[in-house]
């Protein structure tokens, strides 16, 4: 070979510099019968840090090293007067791994996944619909997705892991809000964040970063399927917390599919999760503290109650010790049946080839909804908002088993303190949490637990909010509880921000 015909590489401090890659699109969607014009900006920025001079002037300003390039979607209302006076919200699902197409094509954006009233998915292909419950009409839309999911990489000469972690995770968010905020002078406008079950614990960290970091006070967090506290849902021997606090969510699961006695069974929802949170929070909780003191008499009546609110056979939960763990609880209820019942959402059911193993194989009510989210969501990016990449949109990326917890070395992870601590700081800071019934991933009764251990001044204590919906972790696939939940976000977010300057 000739030295002409050497190939070349390009050295490493050659590579082409990271660039923004922005695509701006115009439409229009009715909501409650008003035609809304709106603008979409998608594509990536790059997120950078300002790299330090070393040698002589260490610690001086160097510039701006380049990390990662994030994707995001914004949304914001046409034809306004004042923007500075247009509410704007930060929207991210959780994971760790997931992208923002849950929130996004579910319940807040323009546009929806079509499924069936109670959220069980079509024939494929599937399709988007406007979406009439869009929250378009009062707040300005930026869906994130945080690096490894949906089209948000490293750049060149970084490591994907070292965002893979607490801290860095809720520090490339928080400097990404940062960025757009100010790229698009938004400082003045109220704003909010909403995040859905591992997004609820960024949300958290969120709102003491952006405080303390950037000097960021938001007016108000929405948490859908929050998880603060990972105490109250690690099922670890000696931790009975979960036992207690999932038992209401197997109750409801339970009701739906029909396995409870007669007496219950004819009762309305919330009437019998209100007989077993008292049991929960009165007997068992007395009873899961004695552990092996607790007379024999006592753990039989109390075998009996769990029977009599899980569905489960006695035999089963007294070879549990009393302590049913929800991989066991999905695949025991419709046992007999050959069938298991969902973890995100209980009232889906699956069918595992070995009807007698010990775990699901999947999660049903994950497959029931994961075709029609990632097909309708890469047509959509592509065709109505223009945006092209050939890398693969990453809707859930496996992280959790690899994620960095190191900051909370030997203690359960908890972002609650810090949640109050931000609204202690900032008392104006509104906090609304949205709960479905049959939610195994992140129960409405542990949720509820957390808050009531947050730990705020009396006076503080009405900036919490909560509803509740008779679906799932993802409660908007629920056609009737994505109306409810729009209504419930609208109302929360009216009320949180100023009153509009007078004309």
């Amino acid at each position: 070979m000739s030295k002409e015909d050497t190939p070349t590489q390009t050295p490493p401090d050659a590579q082409p510099t990271p660039q923004d890659n922005l695509v701006i699109t115009h439409h229009t969607v009715a909501i409650d019968g008003q035609e809304i014009p709106y603008t979409v900006t998608a594509g990536v920025i790059v997120l950078k840090e300002e790299a330090e001079r070393k040698g002589e002037d260490e610690g001086a300003s160097d510039g701006e090293k380049p990390k990662a390039s994030i994707f995001f979607v914004a949304y914001t209302r046409d034809q306004v007067e004042d923007p500075a006076s247009r509410p704007l919200t930060f929207s991210f699902n959780g994971g760790p791994g997931s992208s923002s197409v849950w929130l996004h094509l579910g319940v807040l954006g323009p546009r929806r996944v079509l499924l069936d009233d109670d959220g069980f998915a079509l024939k494929p292909p599937y399709r988007l619909v406007d979406n009439e419950a869009s929250l378009l009409d009062v707040t300005d839309l930026v869906f994130i997705d945080p690096v490894s999911t949906g089209f948000s990489r490293p750049v060149p000469g970084e490591k994907a892991k070292d965002f893979h972690g607490f801290t860095k995770d809720i520090e490339s968010v928080g400097d990404f809000i940062r960025l757009y905020t100010s790229r698009y002078r938004r400082w003045l406008s109220p704003k909010f964040l909403i995040g859905e079950s591992y997004g609820t614990t960024r949300a958290a960290g969120l709102s003491g970063y952006l405080q303390g970091r950037h000097g960021l006070w938001l007016n108000g967090i929405m948490l859908v399927s929050s998880i603060l506290d990972f105490q109250t849902a690690d099922f670890n021997p000696g931790n009975d917390l979960p036992h207690i606090l999932f038992l209401p969510t197997y109750a409801a699961t339970a009701w739906y599919h029909r396995r409870l006695p007669a007496d219950l069974q004819a009762l309305p929802l919330t009437e019998m999760l209100a007989q077993v949170e008292r049991f929960a929070l009165g007997e068992y909780a007395l009873a899961m503290l004695q552990g092996a003191a607790l007379p024999a008499e006592q753990r039989t009546a109390i075998a009996r109650q769990l029977t009599r609110f899980t569905g489960l056979s006695e035999d089963y939960v007294e070879r549990c010790d009393l302590r049913i763990e929800i991989s066991r609880f999905v695949k025991e209820l419709l046992r007999d049946q050959r069938r298991t019942v969902g973890r995100l959402d209980s009232r889906y059911t699956g069918i595992d080839r070995d009807a007698a193993g010990e775990r699901f194989e999947f999660d049903p009510s994950y497959a029931a909804i994961q075709g029609a989210y990632t097909a309708c969501f890469n047509d959509y990016v592509r065709g109505a908002l223009q945006f092209e990449s050939d890398l693969p949109y990453e809707i859930l990326k496996g992280l959790y088993q690899t994620w960095s917890y190191k900051e909370f070395e030997n203690q359960y992870v908890n972002v609650a303190e810090t949640l109050r601590k931000a609204i202690s700081m900032n008392p104006h800071l509104r906090v609304h949490v949205a709960n479905g019934a049959y939610d195994l991933a992140t129960p409405y009764f542990a949720t509820t637990y957390t808050f009531n251990h947050l730990g705020l001044d009396a006076s503080l204590l009405d900036n919490i909010t909560m509803s509740f919906y008779e679906a799932g972790h993802m409660m908007y696939v629920h056609l009737p509880s994505l109306h409810k939940l729009k209504a419930e976000l609208a109302a929360f977010i009216s009320a949180a921000s100023p009153p509009a300057p007078e004309q």
